[in-house]
């Protein structure tokens, strides 16, 4: 039944109806209601390819609860194209106070975040924008240290859908075995939680052995900014026995110093182009 009781906006409920409905006549995407979210677009009317890169989300806090997409989406289009819009529901009909919003690019979602962010939507109201947290990986412990980086991906890959790469580190003490556990990267976080999810303890076994699982802490995104001032490289796999003066010789005299911890290192540099020379020459070498 349709309410005609007003929101905050002073609109009654078959008003607000009215308004979604121009907005997708307007352009054309879809709204769908699944699992306790409203999904605007994700695709849009054309979309060809794979979504977004990932940092085209952003989250998007402090919404009034009576506030739908004929409100925010305007606000949104200024900024860049968009892709998608989450927003998420309460069983009454409201939305639960925060949605998530995901651009064509991670560069209209900087825009967006900056601009947007204590955004007055409403008489003394004001948004929480922040970049929203796109965690696709997972940690899964308890795994035999003998398995291989390809045994473990290919036994990921038979238990679970979407899994992209798997990463796997060395034992200090014996490169040959692991260290006990891995991290799994999956194409969306989409596929993530629900590996997560059937990977709870208890659920699978991998070869014969209990696993723990947990999601992994999310990468920090640097800006490029940032990026272009780093003088120091991260060094892993080490031998124990490896020493500092060894690390700095296999580099060269541009090293500033060298830090070893166990079977890793911070090689400092002093100038930035000697660091990005060095990493290419290296990496990967036995």
């Amino acid at each position: 039944m349709e309410s005609n009781q007003k929101s905050g906006d002073g609109l009654t409920g078959m008003q607000k109806e009215a308004a979604l409905r121009a907005l997708i006549q307007r352009t054309g995407y879809q709204l769908l209601q699944e699992n306790g979210q409203r999904r605007y677009g994700g695709p849009p009317p054309g979309w060809e390819g794979p979504p977004p890169e990932r940092g085209s989300e952003i989250f998007v806090g402090k919404l009034p609860r009576d506030l739908f997409e004929d409100e925010l989406v305007p606000h949104c289009e200024k900024f860049g194209k968009i892709f998608e819009v989450r927003m998420m529901m309460d069983f009454n009909g409201n939305n639960r106070g925060y949605a998530f919003v995901t651009f064509y690019n991670k560069n209209e979602a900087k825009t967006a975040m900056k601009q947007l962010n204590n955004y007055e939507i409403r008489n003394g109201r004001l948004l929480g924008v922040c970049a929203s947290v796109d965690n696709c990986r997972l940690f899964v412990g308890g795994i035999p240290k003998s398995k291989k980086r390809e045994e473990i991906l290919m036994e990921m890959k038979k238990v679970t859908d979407g899994v992209l790469e798997v990463i796997v580190y060395p034992s200090a003490a014996d490169k040959t075995k692991n260290r006990g556990f891995a991290f799994v990267e999956y194409d969306s976080h989409r596929a993530a939680a629900m590996a997560r999810r059937k990977l709870l303890p208890g659920r699978i076994l991998l070869w014969g052995h209990a696993i723990a699982v947990d999601w992994a802490e999310p990468e920090v995104e640097v800006d490029e900014d940032t990026m272009a001032t780093v003088k120091i490289l991260y060094v892993r796999n080490l031998m124990l026995a490896t020493t500092e003066e060894t690390i700095e010789k296999e580099f060269n005299s541009a090293v500033e110093r060298v830090k070893k911890i166990r079977d890793y290192a911070f090689v400092h540099f002093t100038q930035r182009e000697d660091a990005i020379s060095a990493m290419d020459a290296l990496n990967g070498k036995v």
